[in-house]
């Protein structure tokens, strides 16, 4: 198996030449990942940030074996069914205000390049075709298709290869202000002259609220998501909010929009979505958005994916929501920010680490030089824990279920495995 997957198969930003080793999977439970040679990996990664409660739970693969058994899919164009309505309805209620056309789609990526065409179809309808360009944040990232790419940062985003195919947008400075630190009204002069001076060509600004992802693994201040709320406000310039790795829940609170207390003009949600069941994505719009866009030409949205509201999917997104929200979803991630910050702490001591930081149940530690994958992978598992670093970012965003003695083991074993890293 693991010979004709290393001849064939290309896994994720990997050669297919030379290949990074893989490790095959038997079964999944819990917080654990069970390995074909008997071997169980605690996972600190909740397969990138969306199994929040665990791997086969009970409620979530019931959903979906009594789905399957009613309807496991139907073209949504023409047709709908209940678990897209129960779905629709209860994003709609737990959404930041005024969030309320619904578009499911199926993988985050596809959600941002939803989010941007709607940007754009917006102001075509509305008869201002020339507010066509995104302002966006350095060390941001937003997916791997082609129009979020774009949007990507240019270094950090991973898609560098390809910048003389992209459209060209704006970039502002990356803000500088963490999370917990007193805020500096010179952080936001970079996206302030920004907007101020290109407002009638921009549609939209994009951005991912607080929490930049895959860009950096940043924390910045709640006042410059305000701050970037009201100067979109100021210039009539939408505000898309990516909330595909910080939505429900990971932040410490349900949206990360929730920090600043602000609302977008559009959002993307996915990954937490379905509790990482199924794959799923939405991408939610104020009224206004869409009316906007179904007022002028040509009176529809235009995107129809043929997966879209997949009833399995939404069935286990249901479930998913309604179980995240009648758990004490809060004090966990409380608790599991407490036991990050105490057990990644001894990092901070390392010459070799530049910074250790943490918001609610994301943990990392920012090395000064990247790390090799394939030696340090292999470490993480020899002690294991399964933990997917990418340059010089080694971090955690486990499990909302994860008890403690797991997550000491995880803490544990990055320190002792980023303690040897400077020896290398």
């Amino acid at each position: 198996m693991l010979d004709f997957d290393r001849r064939y198969i290309w896994h994720p930003y990997t050669s297919i030449n030379n290949p990074l080793p893989v490790y095959p999977v038997e079964s999944a439970a819990g917080v654990r990942i069970r390995l074909m040679d008997g071997r169980e990996l605690i996972d600190g990664m909740a397969s990138w940030w969306s199994v929040i409660h665990g791997y086969s739970h009970p409620v979530l693969t019931r959903a979906l074996q009594d789905q399957a058994g009613r309807l496991s899919h139907v073209m949504f164009g023409g047709l709908t069914h209940q678990p897209a309505v129960e779905l629709a309805r209860l994003l709609v209620d737990v959404l930041p205000d005024g969030l309320n056309r619904v578009f499911l789609s199926d993988s985050g990526s596809v959600a941002v390049e939803v989010a941007m065409k709607m940007a754009l179809q917006y102001w075509q309808a509305l008869g201002r075709p020339a507010k066509n360009r995104f302002l966006t944040l350095r060390s941001g990232y937003h997916g791997d298709t082609f129009h979020a790419m774009s949007v990507c940062d240019p270094v950090t985003g991973m898609h560098h290869v390809f910048a003389g195919n992209l459209p060209l947008y704006l970039f502002a400075d990356r803000p500088e202000v963490g999370f917990h630190d007193q805020w500096d009204e010179a952080d936001i002069a970079s996206f302030a002259g920004l907007i101020e001076g290109h407002h009638r060509e921009l549609g939209a600004v994009i951005l991912e609220p607080i929490v930049q992802g895959a860009g950096g693994m940043r924390f910045y201040h709640p006042e410059y998501l305000r701050r970037v709320r009201s100067l979109c406000d100021r210039y009539d310039v939408l505000l898309i909010a990516d909330e595909i790795a910080t939505g429900f829940g990971r932040s410490g609170r349900l949206f990360a929009c929730e920090h600043a207390g602000i609302s977008p003009d559009i959002i993307c949600v996915g990954k937490a979505l379905t509790g990482g069941t199924m794959t799923l994505a939405a991408t939610v719009a104020t009224e206004k958005v869409g009316d906007g866009i179904s007022g002028g030409d040509p009176g529809v949205f235009m995107h129809g994916p043929t997966f879209m509201a997949n009833p399995l999917a939404c069935s286990v997104a249901v479930a998913s929501v309604n179980l995240l929200l009648a758990s004490d979803w809060q004090a966990r991630i409380a608790t599991i920010e407490g036991q990050l910050e105490a057990g990644l702490s001894p990092c901070r001591e390392m010459a070799h680490v530049r910074e250790v930081r943490v918001l609610g149940a994301i943990g990392v530690v920012e090395l000064r030089n990247p790390v090799n994958m394939e030696r340090i992978q292999a470490a993480f598992v020899k002690r294991g824990v399964w933990v997917r670093p990418f340059g010089r970012l080694v971090y955690l965003m486990p499990p909302y279920c994860m008890e403690g003695a797991d997550l000491a083991t995880l803490t544990s074993a990055v320190v002792a495995v980023i303690d040897g890293e400077k020896e290398v």
